[in-house]
């Protein structure tokens, strides 16, 4: 089996890119792990699986986590298959349509390399998330975790987050009580977890957890969450720099919560996986 991959990182938040039809196959859940593995495989921190055909829009691409879970949307993931497509002329600058698991996005690659997604609209209803509890919006509420008290709120963009504003941020929070607060029992799909801290009206920067790959560098979706939840706090308004410890993303929300993400990826470089790494 040959299995070529394309590598790009969006904000040192890095996936590989994974053509179907140059495979031949379906991977399997112990493939998916160890070619994002950092020592066993190239490594990622996902794989982008496309493109795939749909009846709602031109391409499909299904998002791998590291563990081999999948991802319902992720917007760095979205902003590097739209590079790839770029690069190997499925498309060119017009907006076009992308089919993932958490529904059709709008993505746009412009003439600088700045890639604009258009994320969708978030929705801090319990029922849409989900979290567990009576039907309501999850704002301000009490989480308990590892014997300390945070605030959190709740959304969902086709993916579901926990955002906890904090008055210090560091790695090490997101390390330690991110695990946790992933797989809080209150999140029947488990939960990606942002720490927020707010700078300015324009401005936040957060700690990131995500579901299924850990400590990541960025993530376009949690910082359209963070951006969204900032907002909707009345601490910031409707464009927000959100500062990661990879990169910034620029985050412009509409007055229905539709998401707009702005930010760059960069290409690595491509390969092929020997036979042996897959040798037990």
């Amino acid at each position: 089996m040959t299995v070529k991959f394309y590598k790009y990182h969006g904000l040192g938040n890095d996936y590989l890119v994974m053509n179907p039809a140059e495979i031949g196959r379906d991977l399997t859940i112990e493939e998916i792990r160890l070619i994002c593995h950092r020592h066993y495989g190239p490594g990622s921190d996902g794989i982008l699986w496309g493109p795939l055909a749909s009846d709602k829009a031109p391409f499909r691409v299904r998002i791998y986590n590291p563990d081999g879970s999948e991802a319902e949307k992720s917007g760095n993931g979205l902003r590097i298959f739209t590079r790839y497509l770029y690069d190997h002329g499925f498309i060119r600058h017009a907006p076009f349509q992308i089919d993932t698991l958490g529904g059709v996005v709008t993505s746009r690659i412009h003439s600088n390399g700045m890639i604009d997604v258009q994320m969708g609209k978030v929705s801090f209803d319990s029922t849409v998330i989900p979290v567990l509890g009576p039907p309501r919006t999850v704002l301000n509420e009490k989480i308990t975790v590892i014997g300390r008290e945070f605030t959190f709120c709740a959304v969902t963009i086709g993916n579901p987050h926990c955002v906890l504003p904090v008055e210090e941020l560091s790695e090490e929070l997101a390390r330690t009580c991110g695990p946790a607060l992933e797989v809080d029992p209150r999140f029947p799909h488990r939960t990606n977890v942002q720490f927020l801290h707010v700078l300015d009206r324009a401005n936040i920067e957060i700690e990131i957890w995500e579901r299924g790959a850990g400590y990541t560098l960025a993530s376009g979706s949690s910082a359209s969450a963070a951006a969204a939840v900032a907002h909707k706090l009345g601490q910031c308004d409707a464009r927000i720099t959100v500062h990661m410890p990879g990169g910034e993303l620029v985050i412009t929300i509409g007055d229905d919560y539709s998401i707009d993400m702005t930010g760059p990826v960069i290409r690595i470089g491509e390969g092929i996986i020997s036979d042996e790494a897959f040798a037990k």
